[in-house]
Parts: structure tokens; sequence; C-alpha cells
């Protein structure tokens, strides 16, 4: 396996933008949510400025001085700002036209499945190289600084079997509307809990 490095600053929101942009530009929630594939890292940047990863961690991945994964987690009882996503609206509409309605109901839609009791929210990890690694070196980074239980929404049943390697069980499978595609909420406890 490649020794990776990880810059835990999270100071580039627009590289973390871009590398999730292309990393899940094949993902069947984004391909639902908006087909057009060049609005993704908008779309993110989109999320990113409606506060994911403003308290938490943003986590960048490199090969070299190539970016090929990133990584947002939200700290326990983190909340998005209402005044946040206002500014953020303008944004969300840009990156998905007519189909801004359906990002809000994805909210809608699993907050019901989000834990009660206080928990580290992984809100997105991505690798624009797939198969190599990436994402199991930015989920073990992740874990090993949190504490504390976890929670994450993998919208690709392929990926499943990378998050139950590090504790993660599936507790429901969702279907979207519209003929959308399912999400699978997962969950892992505290470590020894």
């Amino acid at each position: 396996m490649t020794d990776y490095r990880i810059d835990t600053s999270g100071s580039d929101k627009r590289l973390v933008s871009e590398i999730l942009g292309e990393a899940f530009i094949d993902d069947p929630v984004m391909r639902w949510l908006q087909p057009d594939t060049s609005k993704y890292a908008a779309l993110y940047r989109a999320l990113l400025t409606a506060g994911h990863g403003s308290r938490g961690r943003m986590d960048v991945c490199f090969d070299g001085d190539r970016a090929v994964g990133a990584a947002v987690w939200d700290p326990p009882g983190f909340r998005l700002s209402g005044g946040r996503q206002l500014l953020a609206v303008p944004r969300f509409i840009a990156a998905l036209g007519g189909r801004y309605r359906r990002g809000q109901l994805i909210e809608e839609m699993f907050a019901e499945y989000r834990p009660k009791e206080p928990h580290w929210y992984l809100a997105f990890v991505g690798a624009t190289l797939h198969g190599r690694g990436v994402g199991s070196t930015l989920v073990r980074t992740g874990l090993e600084s949190v504490t504390g239980p976890a929670y994450l929404e993998s919208s690709n049943e392929a990926n499943i079997p990378l998050y139950e390697r590090f504790g993660f069980v599936v507790t429901a499978e969702v279907r979207l509307p519209d003929g959308g595609p399912s999400v699978w909420p997962m969950y892992r406890a505290a470590a020894g809990g």
C-alpha cells in the first residue's frame, strides 16, 4: 500500500470541493441529485459554505504532491447554522438549479436516521484514486482522532464493506423518491462500547 500524507489543517475548502466533486462523479446519489457532473465541485463548495467541516475535521490525502482524497467530519452536537445555510442558498441553487428541492429532501429524510446521542458525523469521504486505500486511510485517520460514536450515510452499496471494516454497521436501507437510489445509514459505537 502507498504511504499517503494527510493534511488535517482543513484550510483549503476549494481543494476539498474539487476532490469530492471528482470523487463522486459516478456516485448514484449525486447522479440522482444532479446529473450534470460539472456542477459537483460547486455543490460541495455550497455544502462547505453551509458549515460542514467548519468545527470538525477536514482532511486531505496526498500521494506525493497530488491531492487524491478528502474527508469531512462534523463534531458531536454540530448543527448547520441558519445564517450559514442562508449564505449558501445561492450556491446551492447555482449547483442544483431545479433540483434544489431534492437536496433539501435528503436532509429532511436522513434527520430521522441520525443517532440521537452525540456522535461524529462523517459527512463526506471521497477518493479520486479508487481501490488504492485512499478511502481507508482517510477513514482510519479520522477515527483515530475522534472519540465516541460515529455515523455516516453510504451512498454507494459497494462502499459498505469498507466502512464495516472500521466497525460501522448498516442501520437501514433508505430509498430516495422519484426512482432514486438507496442510501445506507451506518453507525459505529464508541471504541470499546
